[in-house]
């Protein structure tokens, strides 16, 4: 996720990736290639680009602005015709209703939807995508994140995904880019972002003193103890992905003393309580991994 205020360059580092903007100087690869090892189009075949409007093509039906890029990757028109119907059924629209409409019979966040199937089309190894979901109203916006999360877990696409909404960063990142002025000013994983903010722009920025914020990041997987006798059938249960937050919420509505956390399958794997939320939510970030060393760098402000 590239996180900053408007202005920052968050846009612009996208468009340098994909050579819309062409650097003055520096190197990007993708993939281990040098973005001018390939002629732009050639590039931007290989990379899927969203943006916060969908930019569909008002005259084309849904079916031809998803197939737009196979279209001049000269697929023939029966793989085309099976993966719009594929990646229709992905993003949660039913071929036979949708593929023959236009964009402007879609709601925004079918739009959305469509414009992450075009993006997916070609199936590239890697996404652009720039404030996709924020001209929606927040409901859709939720289920469209867990979309994203979903098909990133099925496709581990590489994302490069500008926010300016710390929540949605926290959300959706594995690693968070803060950006200020052109420049990186902390890369790390939301954990260490919301814990251990290198500056007090970084802190203001992403509400590093809301404990509540600290809970969205801690899954209840991470923090369980195990299980201490039976589970009685009134005592709330969460799947092991959830938040303590989520069990904070389970646990203040219920009034249960514990959370029963469980597998795909409904078993329990064992509970979370309030003492647990309570250590979480004021843990420091010492004894933490270290960061991965990937192509960002912080300290020197570079990318």
């Amino acid at each position: 996720m590239l996180l900053g205020p408007s202005g920052c360059g968050k846009t612009t580092l996208l468009k340098l990736v994909n050579r819309l903007y062409e650097p003055t100087r520096g190197r990007i690869t993708v993939d281990g290639t040098d973005i001018h090892a390939l002629p732009a189009p050639a590039l931007r075949r290989r990379i899927g680009y969203v943006i916060q409007q969908s930019g569909l093509f008002p005259h084309m039906r849904i079916s031809e602005n998803i197939g737009i890029v196979p279209t001049l990757l000269k697929w023939d028109k029966a793989r085309i015709a099976t993966r719009v119907d594929e990646l229709l059924d992905l993003v949660g629209l039913p071929p036979a209703d949708y593929r023959r409409r236009y964009p402007a019979q879609l709601s925004g966040g079918e739009q959305q939807r469509v414009g992450l199937a075009r993006a997916l089309a070609a199936d590239p190894s890697t996404l652009l995508m720039d404030e996709p979901f924020g001209a929606v109203d927040a409901i859709t916006r939720t289920r469209l994140q867990d979309e994203l999360r979903q098909i990133h877990t099925r496709f581990r696409q590489t994302v490069l995904f500008v926010t300016h909404d710390i929540e949605e960063a926290v959300r959706l990142a594995d690693e968070i880019v803060v950006m200020r002025e052109g420049r990186v000013v902390q890369f790390a994983t939301p954990m260490r972002i919301v814990m251990e903010p290198v500056d007090s722009f970084v802190a203001n920025l992403v509400g590093a003193n809301d404990v509540l914020r600290r809970l969205s990041l801690v899954s209840v997987s991470e923090v369980l103890t195990p299980l201490a006798g039976p589970v009685g059938p009134v005592e709330p249960r969460l799947q092991r992905a959830a938040r303590l937050r989520d069990a904070l919420g389970a646990l203040l509505e219920s009034g249960a003393d514990r959370v029963v956390v469980i597998d795909d399958d409904a078993r329990p794997l064992g509970t979370v309580d309030l003492g647990v939320i309570q250590r979480a939510g004021t843990r420091s970030g010492a004894g933490w991994p270290a960061e991965p060393a990937v192509g960002f760098s912080g300290q020197q402000g570079s990318v």
